[in-house]
């Protein structure tokens, strides 16, 4: 788990515009491939922004593709269904249900997806195949102008490589039903590399009823030249299905009827499809900077769920089918122009950003994944365009400021059986960040920023209460980077985030609503220390207060706020032998408003051995939930009713983490 601690794409924009053609491209590919170390003193615009490499990803160890973004300091990816579900994401004090507030995006191409059936900015990063992550690039709140929807609380982006330094092929077998095949290359093609994947899974996870979770995923890509000055066009694909087994309640388990692993509705699970064609354009000179990306979409779900068992429909049940296909399309462009050699260097950036979804989605009632009825079919029509310029100035050795202006238009369409209804909204965007140093090897940063997150199309158009279209978001930071004591670097961030209106879980809806609005408080602490060439040690902890702002006394706490979270990660490489342990802790949060219902805080450790063979062999063991802890990876208090209930009743209701389990992986280079 090593961060924060390497150059941001700002930062390699900055060093890079004054190189010769040939040079950036040797310089960039010796930071990205050789994963060389770098100080973000002078360069970083906050204290919790950075890069992670594709050195330091590959030693992590991942349950699931969407916890690689675990790499950024404080976030949390964990999961409440089968695996084929959108994963469940915490930060700053944010349950950020399947994606809201945490903007993601997979080589320039966004990943939320708004107005989804089942939550907004549903974050499926199931098709993430991690070797060929070529970097993570976070930051956390709403402080840059490139940033837009679902960005309030960070941002993370996933870039591909366009070349892997050697083709691998790798099988893995393990516990639960695991098994998994992977094969990827790059060769030469013509004047290029055409970059190739196809990985195969199956898992069941510890479950009374098997996930019989099976992936197909493959990625095919032509690129020319490199990262800064080239192209590429790709063509990704994803097909999966699963079981599912829900949140389950709490009473079931201590009266003993109901096993940790046992499912109520045995027929809950789903289908997902995503196939995708993207392009990206790059050209970078010593006085101008151009990138142009575009990209198609389609994603297709079908999901079964039942939270309430048989709350609404004692006969049935409460099983429900959240149906979503859309195409989704956009073009993002920027414009950089370089300003140096008057004494004070400067970079201005323009950039455009357009995306448009059409999308089907409905919810139905069902028994089993039949039919009985319908609820709601709709067809949304949404887009949105965004602009924004940023100014980046270095006034002195000890002074530098980046100031943004971002706008934002979005057009929302939706039509049913009721009719077709309208809605618009729009909002500017300013930010401003001011980085102070460094003296004695640390550097200082204020920021300040508005952001947003977009509402449910179907919520905005509503006749009687609608929610509003962009829920406005202000974020104030200071923070500070140090590296003043040897071999050590270290980040701490004190922040404070208002929005406008909080995103809440409904249970027996099994989605999102706009709720209230709130403020959260906190503060973020991340260390890196290498004493020695083949030994790392990270140490990140966050604490947040969220609280719902307007709420009456006794009130105000959020719902699933996690008020604490830590991490502690051990990595090894030397000769033959490498390795990593990694210990996460999950902070106590309330379940209820009052507070008087709390889920327990967790920790779970996971690790990893490896050893290289002769012949460009490696074998590797990897372990999750050492300790084997009975732990929850989400909870939830609301109603429900069991077949045996006279009534319904509150209860927590939580999905058990995965217990203790290993897997065997022989990798083969050439």
């Amino acid at each position: 788990m090593q961060h924060a601690h390497f150059l941001t794409p700002l930062a390699l924009s900055l060093m890079l515009c004054h190189l010769p053609a040939r040079a950036d491209d040797l310089v960039l590919q010796r930071v990205l491939i050789d994963g060389a170390r770098a100080s973000q003193l002078g360069i970083a615009d906050s204290a919790n922004a950075g890069s992670v490499n594709q050195k330091q990803l590959e030693m992590r160890t991942v349950y699931r593709p969407g916890e690689l973004l675990e790499a950024a300091p404080g976030l949390v990816a964990t999961q409440h269904s089968g695996e084929g579900k959108a994963n469940q994401f915490f930060l700053r004090g944010f349950n950020l249900d399947h994606g809201t507030d945490l903007r993601t995006t997979v080589d320039d191409m966004p990943v939320n997806q708004r107005s989804h059936a089942h939550g907004q900015g549903w974050t499926d990063l199931n098709f993430l195949i991690p070797e060929l992550a070529a970097r993570l690039d976070y930051r956390k709140g709403p402080y840059s102008a490139r940033d837009g929807d679902f960005a309030s609380a960070g941002a993370a982006a996933i870039t591909y490589a366009n070349r892997l330094a050697q083709s691998a092929a790798s099988a893995s077998i393990g516990q639960n039903g695991f098994a998994r095949a992977l094969l990827a290359g790059s060769p030469e093609a013509g004047a290029g590399n055409l970059l190739y994947a196809l990985e195969v899974l199956h898992n069941d996870g510890p479950f009374t009823r098997p996930d019989d979770y099976r992936k197909v995923n493959a990625v095919l890509r032509y690129s020319q030249g490199y990262a800064n000055n080239g192209f590429s066009i790709g063509a990704m694909a994803y097909r999966a299905s699963w079981n599912a087994t829900d949140q389950i309640p709490q009473r079931a388990v201590d009266a003993g009827t109901l096993g940790r692993f046992d499912a109520i509705d045995d027929s809950d699970g789903g289908q997902a499809r995503r196939y995708s064609v993207s392009g990206v354009w790059r050209r970078t000179g010593a006085d101008q900077a151009s990138k142009v990306s575009a990209y198609v979409i389609r994603n297709q779900l079908e999901l079964y769920s039942n939270f309430t068992y048989f709350l609404n429909d004692p006969l049935n049940g409460d099983q429900f089918s959240q149906p979503d296909r859309r195409v989704t399309s956009g073009v993002d462009a920027t414009h950089t122009w370089h300003g140096h050699g008057t004494g004070i260097n400067t970079d201005l950036t323009v950039g455009l950003q357009l995306q448009n979804d059409n999308i089907f989605n409905g919810l139905y009632n069902t028994r089993r994944r039949e039919r009985l009825s319908t609820t709601r079919e709709d067809h949304v029509a949404e887009t949105s365009l965004g602009l924004f310029a940023e100014h980046q100035v270095r006034w002195s050795e000890k002074l530098r400021s980046v100031a943004g202006l971002r706008a934002d238009t979005y057009r929302f369409a939706v039509r049913n059986e009721g009719g077709a209804a309208r809605a618009r909204d729009r909002q500017l965007s300013p930010s401003l960040n001011l980085i102070f140093g460094p003296w004695a090897q640390t550097e200082w940063y204020l920021n300040a920023g508005n952001g947003f997150h977009s509402n449910d199309a179907r919520g905005t158009v509503d006749r009687l209460a609608p929610a509003p279209g962009l829920a406005r978001t202000r974020g104030l930071e200071a923070g500070v980077r140090s590296e003043l004591l040897p071999k050590l670097q270290s980040a701490l961030s004190l922040y404070r985030l208002d929005i406008g209106s909080e995103l809440v879980f409904v249970g027996d809806a099994g989605n999102t609503e706009a709720g209230p609005a709130s403020r959260r408080t906190g503060i973020e602490l991340s260390n890196y220390y290498k004493p020695v060439k083949w030994l790392s040690l990270d140490l990140d902890l966050a604490f947040a207060k969220a609280r719902a702002r307007g709420a009456a006394t006794g009130e105000e706490r959020i719902a699933g706020a996690v008020e604490g979270v830590g991490q502690f990660a051990l990595s090894v490489e030397r000769g033959p032998w490498s390795g990593a342990l990694r210990l996460r802790y999950v902070g106590a949060r309330p379940l209820i408003e009052d507070n008087s219902v709390r889920a327990p805080g967790a920790s779970t450790m996971n690790g990893r051995i490896g050893y290289r063979l002769a012949g460009g062999l490696l074998l590797e063991i990897e372990g999750f939930n050492l300790s084997n802890r009975r732990a929850s990876a989400i909870a939830y208090y609301y109603e429900s009713r069991l077949p045996g209930d006279s009534e319904a009743r509150q209860d927590v209701h939580f999905h058990p983490a995965e217990s203790r389990s290993l897997r065997l992986t022989l990798v083969k280079k050439w």
